[in-house]
């Protein structure tokens, strides 16, 4: 193994101590590299090589993926350092009946896995990052990083976060990142991947879904959408709507900053903020 890179030493160790026969590239990301893998021709699976410059953040969500055991997320076979072997799944993501038209079908899914993820269960991870911490980039930011038009939605949006704070609520350990794209089909159902691994207010878990799925802000943003998936996820997990939808604003907001720092364009989410605060002010 000494010529091989850190990545090739991490998959000839991955496929000696899980006694993997075949191994399959499948992507290179900022964050991990992901190879399909199989036991015997037989059994697959996925295995998440992580990258140094993320291997805390993803490590903590990988940790918390094991918690859950299966249960509304994909299983997590064993961790070993940075090394993660996994289920395989490969069906598609939550967002593909969103873009044919079935939202309401796709934010009764997101209750389920919503509902499954957040079951009491025990041993949860002694390392989950405070919600509060996870914010404090929306916070930091300065106002005139926003453009000039927009920084009264930054104004509020951060106000109603500090309020919601404020507000003691309970806590749970977080996924974090639950988004249609997030939630891929299996033949066990719909089964989160990619959690951050927070702990914080149990609400906070169905804000991604506001500003969600990529490439289809005009729904995203459309009032009666937001109206419709408020609606279901309030009346399935039974949180407060006005809660869901501050979470939603303070999130798209914090999107927005994270987006602004890294030099994206942030056209999509000022598309949705208006409307998310509007639809927070009537609930």
């Amino acid at each position: 193994m000494m010529n091989q890179s850190p990545v090739e030493t991490a998959l000839s160790r991955a496929m000696i101590r899980w006694s993997l026969t075949k191994s399959t590239p499948v992507a290179d990301t900022p964050r991990s590299w992901i190879f399909r893998v199989e036991q015997n021709g037989r059994n697959f699976g996925a295995l998440k090589i992580l990258k140094p410059v993320v291997a805390e953040e993803e490590g903590r969500g990988a940790r918390l993926l094991q918690w859950y055991e299966g249960d509304g997320a994909a299983t997590v076979f064993d961790i070993h350092g940075d090394t993660i072997f996994m289920e395989w799944l490969d069906g598609g993501p939550l967002a593909d009946p969103v873009r044919a038209g079935r939202d309401d079908e796709s934010t009764i899914a997101i209750a389920t896995v919503v509902a499954n993820l957040h079951r009491a269960r025990p041993g949860a991870p002694d390392d989950l990052q405070p919600l509060r911490e996870r914010f404090q980039t929306l916070f930091d930011t300065d106002v005139r990083a926003w453009p000039h038009t927009a920084r009264d939605l930054y104004a509020r949006s951060s106000g109603i976060a500090l309020k919601l704070f404020d507000r003691p609520s309970a806590q749970l350990p977080l996924h974090g990142d639950l988004h249609h794209d997030n939630i891929l089909s299996s033949d066990r159902g719909w089964l989160a991947i990619d959690p951050k691994g927070l702990l914080g207010d149990p609400a906070y878990d169905v804000a991604n879904v506001f500003i969600n799925p990529k490439h289809a802000d005009n729904i995203a943003a459309d009032p009666r959408r937001i109206a419709a998936r408020a609606d279901i996820l309030s009346q399935r997990l039974n949180y407060p709507r006005k809660r869901m939808l501050g979470w939603a604003a303070a999130h798209a907001a914090l999107s927005a900053c994270w987006d602004l720092a890294d030099g994206n364009p942030i056209t999509g989410l000022l598309a949705c903020l208006p409307n998310l605060l509007s639809a927070y002010d009537q609930a």
